[in-house]
C-alpha cells in the first residue's frame, strides 16, 4: 500500500500541474460502481500501457479502481493538492 502512496503522490503532482484535478476526481466520484469495469481495461490493456506508464503504476491503478474506498480517498487527495 505504501508503495502505491508514493505513486498516487507522483499522480496528484502531475494532475495539478496539467490543472486536470478537478477533473479527474469528479470523473472518479461519479462513475461510482463502474471503476471496476475500468481496473478490467487495465488488466486487458496492460501489454499495450505497458509502453505508456511502468508496470508498478498500472498494478497501482488497477488496485486503485477496484477498490471503492481507494477511489474516494485518492478523489480527496486530488482535491486537497495533497502531493507533500
Amino acid at each position: 500500500m505504501d508503495v502505491n502512496r508514493h505513486i498516487w503522490r507522483i499522480w496528484v503532482y502531475n494532475l495539478h500541474r496539467w490543472g486536470l484535478q478537478n477533473l479527474v476526481a469528479s470523473l472518479l466520484e461519479g462513475l461510482g460502481p463502474l471503476t471496476v469495469l475500468g481496473a478490467q481495461f487495465v488488466y486487458i490493456g496492460r501489454p499495450i500501457l505497458n509502453g505508456v506508464l511502468p508496470s508498478d503504476h498500472l498494478q497501482a491503478l488497477s488496485d486503485l479502481l477496484e477498490d471503492r474506498d481507494q477511489v474516494q480517498s485518492f478523489a480527496a487527495f486530488l482535491r486537497e493538492g495533497w502531493f507533500t
